[in-house]
């Protein structure tokens, strides 16, 4: 009888720190599409989830700000949104002057249905191009969104063992080439990670957001992108992505599967919908969430 009696104590504990931890953390559960074919479908999975998503939309590269207009109206009254300037590929296609106008245009359009502006796409990739110029972009597009009182957003790459040029080890890019008024004022950090493109390694995500909470204190961080093109490892990916269990103070989740266009559209027919759907809903109970507890509109704490 003792022994249960510790148990349950044990037990009652555990409850509570969980409760304890989800009111001081806000949650989001996040997606991507990097497409707006099929708006409606899309729409209607992203509205049939119990909880709500925040989508992130990937801008195709040299494609006018108009055309996603549409879309981003359509989907602004069922999930939050977060607005990709440019996806990471194509920053090196682009000359500082040309992402500042691609800032100034996207910002001027859409900005008030876009909740977070996501200023800058896994910004140490060694594809992005030099890092004096990657800095440049970013600096720009953060300052131009702050000056209009929009929520931003960074994404970095986790690259442990992983990179061919030392410098741009997250880390140390991050100590490089963020600014302290970024470090000081990013409304959202997320990393990026795939880890197909890394040998397999499962990071100690802990101890990751644990440090990056060093370097952004009154960022909300997160897991910025995830997926797998190994159609039998898929489930497993998104189970354990959206199901992590980080202590670090303002971790949010995020996860944003990239391939939810492709994986879960239409919702009816594509049974890897329901395994995204279930997983938010363990995670969501595993905190005692309700709706209330969410990211909502892009707010924070």
């Amino acid at each position: 009888m003792k022994q249960a009696g510790y148990i349950l104590i044990i037990v009652s504990i555990m409850l509570l720190s969980c409760t304890s931890f989800a009111q001081g953390n806000r949650k989001m559960y996040g997606i991507t599409i990097d497409g707006i074919n099929n708006i409606n479908s899309i729409v209607t999975a992203i509205s049939s989830h119990r909880y709500r998503m925040t989508t992130r939309i990937v801008f195709d590269e040299w494609v006018a700000a108009s055309a996603y207009s549409s879309a981003v109206n359509k989907l602004d009254s069922v999930t939050v949104i977060m607005g990709e300037l440019l996806d990471s590929y194509y920053v090196k296609d682009y000359t500082v002057h040309q992402y500042k106008l691609r800032t100034d245009e996207y910002l001027n359009a859409l900005g008030s249905k876009v909740d977070i502006w996501e200023i800058g796409n896994e910004v140490n990739g060694e594809w992005l191009g030099p890092a004096d110029s990657v800095k440049a972009k970013i600096n720009y597009a953060y300052d131009k969104a702050k000056s209009m009182q929009y929520r931003t957003a960074l994404t970095l790459y986790y690259n442990k063992n992983c990179w061919e040029n030392p410098q741009n080890e997250m880390f140390r890019w991050v100590n490089s080439h963020i600014s302290n008024d970024m470090k000081q004022g990013l409304d959202f950090v997320f990393v990026s990670y795939y880890e197909d493109d890394c040998n397999n390694l499962q990071p100690n995500w802990q101890v990751v957001f644990d440090s990056l909470h060093v370097l952004f204190p009154n960022s909300n961080l997160g897991i910025g992108e995830c997926g797998t093109n190994i159609a039998g490892r898929k489930e497993e990916y998104i189970n354990r992505y959206y199901n992590m269990y980080i202590t670090t103070p303002r971790y949010i989740g995020g996860y944003f599967w990239w391939y939810y266009r492709q994986d879960c559209v239409p919702w009816t027919t594509k049974p890897l919908w329901g395994v995204l759907d279930y997983a938010v809903r363990s995670s969501a109970l595993f905190y005692n969430l309700d709706e209330h507890e969410l990211i909502k509109d892009g707010d924070g704490y």
